[in-house]
């Protein structure tokens, strides 16, 4: 009879909830069909993440979607829009997103009928009452008012009353939170019951536990238990992965940075992501600039024009779809076949022989053999995919020879050949296909060549490719062909896990939220991403949570959007950057310096924000670390007070972001003006120094040691290629190397100082004979001039002269000699 009775409450309810729904036009998406289904619903160990939990407030306010468009016109618009509410709407809201009291807001008679019916049901022990009505207070759903503690007394409930693994997630979730007051934060409860809830199978608790155990968040850390859970949410992920069409499920990635979009934290300019190596360095006419809808609308006007790459593009961007661009099969097969048409006819003959054009084609027609194998956009047939197939093979397509490897591999539409699939996977391999590599790891990997495999693994894991982190965390974490490594497995663990995110995460919830302007809605969904280790997310809630952006915003001059104000939260925002900062987000780190040096939801240390910016500025990275590094030195916050190495942190900061011009130059004149009033009063800081003079006074003797030591500086402008030769390609192994240690520079100097030296003594050698010879003459005329006969002597027996010998004996007219001036001018012999 009891049971009789909950069941005509539960439809009465339900009915309640559909006539509230159907009379504003919505449709049902949370309420189960039959209590079989809404059993299994509330059971909640198969929860996959997708359940019907978004609802729009139709309250809230339609300007809200009204967001700033780029360009001139697009912003006056904004800020007109702006100006507007703030002259003429600028009133107090009628309602609060933190608000918790039920009791401001009026039900509609249809679901105060159902919240009493649900409740007399909850008294009952009902547990889909309680789960119901605990999601309608915490997620409002049924246009029902948010009120976190309802929700937190009901999801206890459920939890203590049958261990429902769902409610045990949501009170954990509530606990490592504390959201909306409903519960103080409690790291060790929120642990216990994901864990409890892990245990029951729940895929988010699992990721949560596994992240609290790796990061060491109300336990200490244990490699070994994250490896443990990651591994469960991996296998899960693998399992989802392979359960597609051939070639495995398609992954939209939905985790991003909302900060990015506006510059990154700092703004634009400021921040890691938008300056440095990561600015935007193109002019302002490049297409860099352009948005992503003037993107599409020029390869519009290009593929009008019979340009195949640009068709070709707008094929593949409606196909692989992106954030800001859903899939669209059906253009995507109409672009790919109108490349292909310009290529083959219909049976198959190439129309113009051209390589360009035949390689374009060769693209498209891998694509419209994917489709056809996986029946995307179409009917699925192995026959017309293998036709397109075997065209794109004519030009090497990659895809095609991967596709083409997967259809023998498996024996769709073909007989199944695994060798003939290897073949082709090496080609696709060959030409740096991440899925090609994978494959054939796998293949290497079932006959034990494990170093092979892991070399394929490897390749691929540089594009990303889930299976390939799979197999790398499995061999990791087993020790195969090499020793086990817990921290690897782990990280490749968590790599897997974190690209299923359809399977677990609520980051597609957050981010549509977050563009509706349901601000509430979308933290609480990138919590719940952030709580499992998203890193993405947990910056996502710190920056919506961080009210310290500037000290004049708009937000704090209009009164309407002071709502947005009770989601302020610094201590909540300092525990998030710091968990970012962990996972090596270079502005979370000087977020979190910036929280410890104003003292922003922690009390002020001014060594741990000297501490944080240090470790971001030893990326160099973030000119703005370097910048608060020179502030702290040059006012000794935290730190010893030093001009010089102030300076040296400014220099630092403009070497790696030239857009820090201005503030430098500002902040070093100020430098400057200190550190002379520190000279002149003789201060104890330590002022600007000179920088010192490497230069020193050598000796004779130490600058020709020097000279033979160092290499000549034009040496180093000669091609270094010789010297990546490989060892093994000698042509003499094994002969003697001793000769090659000699420097060839050395051998050089001394050929060139002998030289020098030689011609030296020969220059001395007949300035000496000269000398001797003017002697001898000024001698003779001196006897002759004083009338004294020269002293006759006995001429020894001499040699008849040669012909043009001169009387002394060489061959060159001496000075005064008639035949002086001829030789001078070469006329000797003429």
């Amino acid at each position: 009879m009891k049971e009789r009775l909950l069941r005509l409450t539960w439809v009465a309810a339900k009915k309640d909830l559909t006539q509230t729904l159907t009379t504003k036009g919505d449709p049902i998406a949370v309420i189960p069909e039959s209590t079989e289904s809404a059993s299994a619903w509330q059971q909640g160990s198969k929860d996959n993440g997708s359940q019907g939990r978004k609802w729009e407030d139709p309250r809230r306010n339609r300007l809200a979607r009204f967001e700033k468009a780029s360009g001139f016109i697009g912003a006056s618009m904004y800020y007109a829009k702006e100006a507007f509410i703030f002259l003429f709407m600028n009133g107090p809201r009628a309602d609060d997103y933190r608000e918790t009291d039920p009791g401001e807001r009026r039900l509609s008679k249809p679901l105060a009928k159902a919240v009493n019916l649900l409740e007399e049901a909850a008294k009952e022990q009902e547990p889909d009452a309680l789960f119901l009505l605990a999601e309608l207070n915490f997620y409002g759903n049924y246009t029902h008012p948010r009120n976190y503690k309802q929700a937190f007394r009901k999801y206890s409930d459920l939890a203590s009353l049958d261990g429902n693994s769902s409610a045990q997630h949501m009170v954990g979730f509530m606990y490592a939170t504390g959201i909306g007051g409903a519960v103080e934060r409690d790291q060790a409860k929120a642990l216990m019951y994901h864990t409890f809830s892990a245990l029951e199978g729940n895929t988010k608790s699992q990721m949560t536990t596994a992240f609290r155990h790796h990061s060491g968040i109300g336990t200490p850390r244990n490699c070994n238990e994250a490896a443990y859970w990651y591994k469960h949410v991996a296998d899960k992920a693998i399992a989802w992965s392979r359960s597609g069409p051939p070639g495995g499920q398609t992954v939209q990635k939905e985790s991003y940075k909302i900060a990015d979009e506006n510059g990154g934290v700092y703004g634009e300019g400021a921040s890691v992501v938008s300056s440095g190596v990561h600015a935007n360095k193109a002019g302002p006419n490049s297409d860099s600039h352009a948005a992503f809808d003037d993107v599409l609308e020029y390869l519009d006007l290009m593929s009008r024009k019979g340009d195949l790459k640009a068709t070709f593009s707008l094929g593949r961007l409606n196909y692989e779809g992106s954030r800001t661009m859903k899939r669209n099969l059906k253009t995507a097969r109409y672009y790919f076949r109108l490349v292909a048409r310009k290529y083959w006819a219909k049976d198959g003959s190439v129309i113009m022989e051209d390589s360009g054009i035949g390689k374009v084609a060769s693209k498209a027609a891998g694509y419209l053999g994917r489709m056809a194998l996986r029946g995307e956009g179409m009917e699925q047939s192995f026959e017309k995919a293998l036709v397109w197939f075997k065209r794109g093979l004519a030009n090497g397509d990659a895809l095609c020879q991967y596709e083409l490897g997967l259809m023998y591999l498996h024996g769709f539409g073909v007989r199944k050949d695994p060798v003939t699939a290897a073949d082709y996977f090496k080609e696709a391999a060959n030409q740096d296909f991440a899925s090609a590599q994978t494959y054939l790891g796998q293949l290497f990997l079932d006959q034990g060549d494990i170093s092979t495999a892991t070399r394929y693994f490897d390749l691929a894991a540089r594009h990303g490719h889930i299976e390939a982190f799979y197999h790398l965390a499995e061999i990791s974490n087993n020790g195969i062909g090499r020793e086990r490594s817990c921290g690897m497995a782990t990280a490749y663990y968590k790599l897997v896990a974190e690209k299923a995110e359809p399977i677990h995460s609520s980051l597609n919830e957050a981010n549509d939220a977050y563009e509706d302007g349901d601000m509430e809605t979308a933290l609480v969904n990138y919590m719940m991403a952030a709580e499992q280790g998203y890193e993405a997310a947990q910056a996502n809630v710190a920056y919506i949570l961080d009210g310290h952006r500037s000290f004049l915003s708009l937000g704090s001059l209009l009164s309407w959007k002071k709502h947005r104000n009770s989601l302020r939260n610094t201590i909540l925002a300092l525990i998030y950057w710091t968990r970012s900062a962990k996972q090596s987000n270079i502005d979370s780190m000087v977020k979190m310096g910036d929280y410890y040096l104003g003292g922003l939801g922690v009390e002020a240390d001014m060594e741990k924000a000297a501490t944080c910016y240090q470790t971001a500025a030893e990326t160099h990275q973030s000119a703005q670390a370097l910048w608060n590094l020179g502030y702290i030195h040059e006012n000794g916050i935290g730190v010893e007070q030093d001009f010089h190495l102030a300076k040296r942190f400014y220099d630092q900061a403009l070497e790696t972001n030239q857009e820090a011009y201005l503030p430098v130059k500002m902040a070093l004149i100020k430098l400057r003006m200190r550190s002379f009033w520190n000279t002149i009063t003789h201060g104890k800081v330590n002022s600007i120094q000179p920088e010192p003079d490497n230069k020193k006074d050598w000796s004779f003797s130490e600058w020709m040691s020097n000279f033979l030591e160092d290499h000549h500086p034009y040496y180093n402008t000669a091609d270094d290629d010789d010297d990546f030769v490989d060892p093994s390609s000698d042509p003499m192994p094994g002969g003697d190397d001793y000769i090659d240690d000699i420097d060839e520079s050395i051998i050089e100097s001394l050929i060139i100082l002998g030289l020098a030296g030689a011609l030296a003594f020969l220059v001395y050698y007949r300035q000496q004979r000269q000398n001797s010879h003017r002697r001898e003459m000024e001698r003779q005329q001196q006897q002759q001039q004083g009338g004294l006969p020269a002293p006759q002597q006995q001429p020894p027996a001499q040699e008849p002269p040669l012909p043009g010998q001169q009387p002394d004996g060489g061959f060159f007219p001496p000075p005064g000699d008639p035949n002086y001036g001829q030789w001078i001018a070469g006329g000797i012999g003429q």
